[in-house]
C-alpha cells in the first residue's frame, strides 16, 4: 500500500486504509519532504500497524496558530484562563490583542472576544486536538447548539506547513481564510504566516476580505 504525505517536515504513514482510525492505531509520523509519496517498505506489517525499524518516530517542534474565542461570562477572564492552560501543550510565544467581534453564522447571540496564539509544540495534530478539546471541557464548555454561545472555543488554524484532512480535523482550518475575526489577530502577530493550500499570507488574506463583520481591537491580554 502507499499513502500521500502532506506537510513539510512531518509525514503520515497509514497502517491501514481507514484514515479515520484513532491516532496511535493507524498512524506514524516522521520527517519527510513536502508532498512526497512513499511506498511501504519491506518489513512493514500493515495489518498489525508495526513499522520498519529504520523509520524514525521523532517529534520535532512545530509552529502552531490557534484561535480562541469566548462570549459567555467573563470573556477576557476566559481567554486568559485558556492561555494559561495552553502552556502545558508547548511554549506560548505570542498572543494577539483581544478583539471584540460580531457573531457570524448564528448571529442571535452575544458578541465574542477573540485572539490568536502562536504556540511551539511537539504534539501531533490529533494529540493537539484532543488536548484543546480537553481544555474546553475542563473550562465548562457544553456543545448544546452548533455555533451557539460558548465559554471558550479553541480552533487549530495552522500546524506548520501541514495539510491534514481526516475525520474530525481539518488543517488549515476550513474557514480561516474568510473570517476577519481570525485573520485580523493572526495578521497582527504573524502577517507572513502562509496558508499552505492557498499559498497566501495572513496579511494578503485579510486585505482581500470584503467589508462585513465588525472586528474591533480592545486591548492586549
Amino acid at each position: 500500500m502507499s499513502c500521500f504525505i502532506k506537510g513539510e517536515g512531518w509525514g503520515l504513514r497509514c497502517a491501514s486504509l481507514n484514515l479515520g482510525t484513532h491516532a496511535g492505531s493507524g498512524f506514524a509520523w516522521w520527517p519527510v519532504q513536502k508532498s512526497q509519496k512513499l511506498k511501504a517498505e519491506a518489513g512493514v506489517n500493515c495489518r498489525s500497524g508495526r513499522f520498519a525499524p529504520d523509520i524514525p518516530n521523532r517529534r520535532m517542534e512545530k509552529v502552531v496558530y490557534l484561535s480562541l474565542g469566548s462570549n459567555v461570562g467573563d470573556r477576557a477572564g476566559n481567554l486568559s484562563e485558556a492561555l494559561g492552560r495552553l502552556e502545558v501543550l508547548g511554549d506560548v510565544v505570542a498572543v494577539s490583542s483581544f478583539y471584540e467581534t460580531e457573531p457570524v453564522d448564528f448571529t442571535a447571540q452575544p458578541w465574542f472576544l477573540n485572539c490568536v496564539v502562536k504556540l511551539n509544540s511537539k504534539k501531533m495534530p490529533r494529540q493537539l486536538l484532543r488536548a484543546v478539546l480537553s481544555i474546553e471541557k475542563k473550562m465548562g464548555r457544553r456543545r448544546i447548539k452548533k455555533k451557539g454561545p460558548r465559554i471558550i472555543d479553541i480552533d487549530i488554524l495552522l500546524f506548520g506547513n501541514s495539510v491534514v484532512d481526516v475525520k474530525g480535523l481539518t488543517i488549515p482550518h476550513a474557514a480561516m481564510h474568510i473570517r476577519r475575526f481570525v485573520l485580523q489577530p493572526l495578521a497582527e502577530i504573524a502577517p507572513e504566516a502562509r496558508h499552505p493550500v492557498l499559498d497566501r499570507t495572513a496579511r494578503q488574506l485579510l486585505d482581500s476580505l470584503p467589508p462585513g463583520q465588525t472586528v474591533k481591537r480592545v486591548r492586549k491580554p
